[in-house]
């Protein structure tokens, strides 16, 4: 099975949704792209039950052609070796590795900006010269701002040059990272106790907050979908909860699936069960309306399928696996630099 769905409705038995099945694109963009990258979940709900299968997660130091020969049916990667501009993939090698029978997303971080991408600007780090849409810096992972992502200026300055070099690369879809930052932004105790200063145009409550991500969610996939001239799927990373403010189902026409972190597990410990149980039922949901869930968990110590360490794998595996989610099995680290072969469980 293919990690996500090809978009012939032929295969399918159906017939693409019209324009009107789906929420309008916003003004700025052409008519039509908001159908065109919205028809994706359409096809989705075409599927049976989801058939769980491994999946490759990398996304430091990823080699293209060990990718290629990993044997996973699919891989989120970053665009760039290292990150940067100087280690940006050809279109030649991500062909490779969909040459190899595999589907590829490309992570995106669209909740903070991150300093070593190349659309930072250094400047932007100086009081004079600083963005209003830069916010604070993640105390846990130097060199990553928050921003205001709702903020034309920020589309402007990373995530439109960004998506353009995506797509260029021949990247099949987007994988998006902090969109939980509306959880940040509608809090109160971001201006109270991280220092955010307050701006007139800031959102005033969690719901307004989400609304708003939603609406970034959305002109990701039209956009990228305007660059391709077809339909580029959108896999935002946790943040499942949007889906409580989701009351008119843009948000779930929008997106092609889910990825999760740490629904099970905190690290090698298992999540309390009313963790689990709360984020579950999102989730489902989204199964339940076609989606692709695509679940990791940081609970491999060493590599080895003995003792409690291969205990915990095989419980991961087969908890995903009643679900009809997806599973990457990933190194208690969280570094994401290495692929993680198990022989009998994940390529």
């Amino acid at each position: 099975m293919k990690f996500f769905a090809s978009f012939s409705p032929l295969r399918f038995g159906c017939l693409p949704a019209t324009p009107s099945t789906f929420p309008s694109s916003p003004e700025r963009y052409r008519a039509g792209v908001g159908a065109l990258s919205r028809a994706i979940p359409f096809f989705f709900l075409a599927f049976a039950a989801h058939a769980s299968e491994p999946w490759l997660y990398q996304i430091q130091d990823p080699a293209p052609a060990a990718i290629a020969s990993s044997g996973f049916p699919g891989v989120v990667m970053d665009y760039a070796s290292d990150g940067t501009e100087d280690g940006e993939f050809s279109p030649a090698q991500i062909t490779a590795i969909k040459n190899a029978g595999m589907q590829a997303l490309c992570y995106f971080s669209i909740g903070e900006a991150e300093d070593y991408r190349f659309y930072f600007d250094p400047a932007w780090k100086r009081p004079a010269t600083k963005p209003a849409w830069l916010g604070k810096e993640n105390p846990d992972w130097r060199g990553n701002f928050k921003v205001r992502y709702w903020d034309t200026a920020w589309r402007d300055a990373a995530l439109k040059p960004y998506l353009q070099r995506i797509v260029a690369q021949g990247f099949d879809g987007v994988y998006l990272d902090i969109v939980d930052a509306f959880e940040y932004w509608g809090n109160p105790a971001t201006y109270r106790r991280r220092g955010e200063v307050r701006q007139s145009g800031d959102p005033v409550s969690e719901a307004e907050a989400a609304a708003r991500m939603i609406e970034l969610v959305e002109w990701i996939g039209d956009y990228a979908s305007e660059l391709r001239g077809a339909p580029v799927p959108v896999y935002p990373q946790n943040g499942e909860r949007l889906l409580d403010y989701d009351t008119e189902g843009r948000y779930l026409a929008a997106i092609s699936g889910l990825g999760v972190e740490d629904l099970w597990f905190n690290g090698p410990k298992r999540q309390p069960a009313s963790e689990t149980n709360y984020r579950l039922p999102f989730l489902r949901a989204a199964r339940d309306a076609g989606k692709h869930i695509l679940t990791v968990e940081y609970v491999d110590k060493n590599g080895s399928l003995s003792g409690t360490n291969g205990q915990r794998i095989r419980t991961y595996q087969s908890l995903a696996e009643a679900e009809g989610f997806d599973f990457y099995i990933a190194r208690t680290n969280r570094e994401l630099n290495i692929i993680n072969p198990l022989p009998g469980v994940q390529p």
